[in-house]
Formats: structure tokens, C-alpha cells, sequence
């Protein structure tokens, strides 16, 4: 998802959004243009809103069905935890977790992860990016993306799971001190981590063993994804550019290399266009010289940025769009916000979003 570790995806209190994907790392400023730009990009995102089922191999039915994008769909299996599980957190504790009663996951995707492995029952409160249905009703315990530590103590924990863009560190720390197991995951940047954050989890609430049937089955329904993808017109891939839009922010940015879509564009047989132009870290600002270069035949994009922008008629207006192929052609292929860049048990269903809308009928695959 992925948002950079310097930066974590900002949502004000009572909106929703992705909790992964990248921005521009936090670096030095380099006069004031480049000051502006990371300026203009914090500010959008805090404006941003990343039933039981075993381990079949056909492909699921799309993130564009409501049903499917805003559910995810648990293990047949309830899970029987093996406690105490002593594991290693990504920020160098060793944490001991006893319990799973009490469940806080403080990103949507872990939420996912934890959900999907069966733990729905314990879990007692939300990061605001965890938008799927099983989870809607449960308390927030953040604010513009930011932990409350109150507000999780208050509902007596007996574990919590975190990622290294979890914030602010005071918090983390409170939580730690009030004697409350907590574990540091590392985030996933590209679908080969999808596995490995799963396992982590699992192992984490002692069911390792359904940590390795979620994992296969999400793996295989990913493989099923990519065997559905049509052949490529000419033998060429077709070139896809991420971008992130929040018009309302005026904030407009063309994925690189390290935007976090380019391993799911990829496995939808499609080249990330950003980062075959020479991109090679995460955003840059549109321009039209960027676009030409990049020339992309479709542009990606989150559903609510789309929206930012009135939709094509307005994203069309961007400067470069309208000159580039997809432009021209109106080739838009746009995922729901809370799921695009989650990298974890409903990616298959992203993929095949992407998949599907990259290669309609007449579309720019055929």
C-alpha cells in the first residue's frame, strides 16, 4: 500500500481510507517548489477517506460487487489458539501474547488479516481504515490516523497488533507500559509480502496452521486471477500509471517505482508505466512532460480520487492527461480506497478488478 514508513495514510476523524500505499518519503526540502509539494502532499492525506470459505482455487468474483469489496470472508474453521506464543516484534521487543480475547488491530489490513483468520468474535475496536462490513460497528480508537492510547486502554486489551507506520511512538508506548502485549508487524509493499504478514499474524494469536491454509488460499486465488488474464494485443503489455488524485487538495501525483502498485500491475500482466518512464522512488507531481513520457494505455486510481476530480470529464482537464493514450481513449480502471493497496486476504479480489476492467471488451489488453 504502499505509503511510505514516513508517512502513514491520513484520514480526519469519521472518514475512511487505505492504510498502505506510498507518498513521498520525509526528506529534505529542496527549496521552496519541493517544500510545497510535500506540504500539499501531507495535507491530502489527511483529507484521504491501501461467510466462511476454504481454500478452492477458482477466482472470486471482483471488488466491484458492494458485497465482496466492503466483506471479507473467514476461515471455515474456527481457530483453536496454541497460548503462550512468545514472537519478535518488528521495532526489536519480545513480545509474550497469552490471550486473544480481546483483539485491537490498529491498521484496516491487519484488521483484515485477523478477521479472515477467524478472530472477528474477539476483536473489540477499528483503525478508521478497517471499512469492511464485520468491522463497521466497532469502535474507532484513532483520530486522523493517529492511536489514542486512552482510548484502547479503556477497552482493556490482551493484545494489540501494530505496523511500523502505527503513530504516533508515545502512544505505542503508553499502551507498552501499561503492560498490554503489543506486536509490531512489518507492512506489506508488494504481493510476495502477503504471505509473510499473514504468518506473522497467525503466529502472533497461536493459530499458525490456519496462518498456512489463509496464505495458500489467498495465494491460489491470486495464481487463478493471473491464468484468467487475456493475451496481449502484439505481444505488448499494456501500460498502466498509478495515480494519486485528491482534487480537493489540489494535490496530483504520478506513481513511481516505489509507489506500491507496481507489483499488483505487474501481476495483472500490465507495465507500471511510471516506473518504466524512469521513476524510481514513490510520486511525483503530474506534469505533462511526465506524462508523455510515461504514456500510459490505462491510468489507475482509487475510487474516492477519482471522485475528487468529477470523475473521467474532470480528470481529463489534469494538464497531459487528455494527450496520453488512456486519456484519449478514457481508459480508467479505479479501486475502492480501502482495498487497492492492502496487500493481504482480499488482494485476489483486487486483482481481479484490475484485471477485469484493464481487459473489457475492446479494452486495452485485446
Amino acid at each position: 500500500m504502499h505509503i511510505s514508513q514516513a508517512f502513514a495514510t491520513r484520514s480526519p476523524e469519521g472518514s475512511e481510507g487505505p492504510d498502505t500505499g506510498r507518498i513521498p518519503a520525509r526528506r529534505p526540502a529542496r527549496g521552496r517548489a519541493a517544500a510545497a509539494l510535500t506540504a500539499a502532499v501531507a495535507f491530502a492525506l489527511v483529507l484521504t477517506g491501501c461467510g466462511g470459505g476454504g481454500g478452492g482455487t477458482s477466482a472470486p468474483k471482483s471488488a466491484g460487487s458492494t458485497a465482496d469489496a466492503d466483506r471479507v470472508e473467514p476461515l471455515a474453521a474456527p481457530p483453536a489458539p496454541k497460548l503462550p506464543v512468545t514472537v519478535d516484534s518488528a521495532d526489536g521487543a519480545k513480545v509474550t501474547i497469552d490471550s486473544t480475547d480481546r483483539i485491537v488491530p490498529l491498521t484496516g489490513s491487519l484488521s483484515e488479516i485477523v478477521f479472515t483468520l477467524g478472530f472477528g468474535k474477539q476483536v473489540v475496536a477499528r483503525d478508521i481504515t478497517a471499512t469492511f462490513e464485520q468491522a463497521e460497528k466497532l469502535p474507532v480508537v484513532t483520530r486522523a490516523h493517529d492511536v489514542s492510547a486512552e482510548s484502547v486502554l479503556s477497552l482493556k486489551p490482551t493484545v494489540v497488533l501494530a505496523d511500523t507506520t502505527t503513530g504516533p511512538a508515545e502512544a505505542i508506548d503508553q499502551i507498552r507500559d501499561a503492560g498490554i502485549p503489543l506486536l509490531v508487524v512489518e507492512p506489506a509493499k508488494e504481493l510476495a509480502d502477503v504471505g509473510r504478514r499473514i504468518d506473522t499474524v497467525a503466529e502472533a494469536l497461536g493459530v499458525p496452521s490456519a496462518g498456512t491454509e489463509l496464505k495458500e488460499r489467498t495465494e491460489s486465488r491470486i495464481a487463478a486471477v493471473q491464468k484468467s488474464i487475456p493475451g496481449h494485443r502484439g505481444g505488448e503489455k499494456p501500460r498502466v500509471a498509478f495515480l494519486y488524485l485528491r482534487g480537493s487538495a489540489s494535490v496530483y501525483l504520478l506513481g513511481g517505482a516505489e509507489s506500491g502498485a507496481g507489483s499488483l500491475l505487474e501481476a495483472a500482466g500490465a507495465v507500471d508505466a511510471g516506473k518504466e518512464s524512469g521513476l524510481d522512488k514513490d510520486f511525483t507531481a503530474i506534469t505533462s512532460e511526465a506524462l508523455a513520457k510515461a504514456a500510459p494505455d490505462a491510468i489507475l486510481v482509487m475510487s474516492k480520487g477519482l471522485a475528487s476530480v468529477d470523475g473521467m470529464d474532470g480528470l481529463v482537464k489534469i494538464p497531459g492527461i487528455a494527450e496520453t493514450p488512456a486519456g484519449m481513449d478514457r481508459r480508467v480502471v479505479s479501486v475502492d480506497d480501502g482495498v487497492l493497496l492492502n496487500y493481504g486476504p482480499r488482494t485476489d479480489r483486487v486483482l481481479a478488478e484490475i484485471v477485469e476492467q484493464l481487459y473489457a471488451k475492446g479494452g486495452t489488453g485485446r
